[in-house]
């Protein structure tokens, strides 16, 4: 995959391939997303900065998702749905 730049620190980068762009925090591929799909995954790390770098992958790539947590559960706003989080969930774009 090709390197297209950096979110935040240097802890997470961003590449592209063939259609197909991932932001990866550590060794995390928090959100992998193409023209069908965008997938978000923690991989068990929910951490305030993973989150950070989902909502800052949809912000700048206009991805249209918004990740929160209430009440210590993590929740994903997408097409005016609330769907619990999980990791690995698919939303269809």
């Amino acid at each position: 995959m090709a390197q297209t730049g950096e979110i935040g620190t240097h802890a997470t980068t961003i590449a592209q391939d063939a259609g197909t762009y991932v932001v990866t925090y550590h060794r995390t591929h928090v959100v992998m997303w193409d023209s069908e799909e965008i997938r978000l995954n923690t991989e068990g790390w929910h951490t305030t900065t993973t989150k950070l770098r989902m909502n800052q992958a949809s912000n700048q790539f206009n991805l249209g998702y918004h990740v929160y947590q209430k009440d210590y559960h993590w929740f994903v706003g997408f097409n005016s749905q609330v769907l619990p989080f999980e990791d690995g969930m698919i939303l269809k774009r």
